[in-house]
């Protein structure tokens, strides 16, 4: 916990524009999702959030938008907001400005979005510079579940991203196959204790797709 909050608190040294959480004047909290849409786990995950009338925003893959544009249709129709995450789910650290650029506008060109999420979180400065100059809001997180990782149980999941949930947290999860073991069955127990807690689930600011 203490060397996540470290690595958070450089990271905002490094970009200080950057968005970890959001100030609020309620118990408003930001469900996130990364690396969609995926035709056996996204429908899953909205007809979830309908059941408990929760709105999320879904950081998408430019590529998985072009190969399944219905559910990507969906999330918008459904009142959920959408955030670029590149193209190909590009690593920053290890792609060059030019190639990353180009991977982010071409995701732009499917996702109509202003925010944009990393993947992995990884991205230089410069990059971020030029994200900025482009007029992305740059949106990291401050609660990380971790459901990719296989080494953690669902129950696992649940206890540490709500233990570290308070009002103005973005919380982070996949609707990928990778973390579909643990999202699937995680999800309804997450919101159900968020419900619990009287907190709500509500799309980032500038998420919301105007098209």
């Amino acid at each position: 916990m203490i060397a996540s909050l470290l690595t958070q608190k450089l990271a905002g040294l490094a970009f200080p524009d950057s968005v970890w959480d959001v100030p609020v004047k309620g118990n408003e909290v930001f469900l996130t999702f990364d690396d969609g849409p995926d035709p056996q786990v996204t429908p899953h995950i909205l007809d979830c959030l309908n059941q408990f009338g929760a709105k999320a925003t879904f950081f998408c893959l430019g590529k998985n938008v072009e190969k399944h544009p219905l559910i990507f249709n969906r999330i918008i129709d459904e009142g959920h907001g959408i955030g670029n995450h590149t193209y190909s789910h590009k690593n920053g650290w290890k792609t060059p400005l030019h190639d990353y650029i180009a991977d982010v506008d071409r995701c732009s060109e499917l996702v109509p979005s202003s925010l944009f999420r990393p993947p992995y979180g990884r991205i230089t400065p410069r990059q971020a510079r030029q994200m900025q100059k482009r007029g992305f809001t740059l949106v990291m997180w401050s609660v990380l579940s971790k459901d990719y990782n296989t080494a953690y149980s669902p129950e696992e999941v649940v206890h540490r991203t709500l233990k570290r949930l308070r009002p103005g947290a973005i919380a982070v999860f996949h609707d990928s196959l990778k973390a579909a073991p643990n999202v699937i069955p995680v999800l309804p127990v997450f919101l159900k204790a968020i419900h619990e807690k009287n907190m709500v689930c509500i799309p980032l600011p500038g998420s919301i797709s105007s098209r």
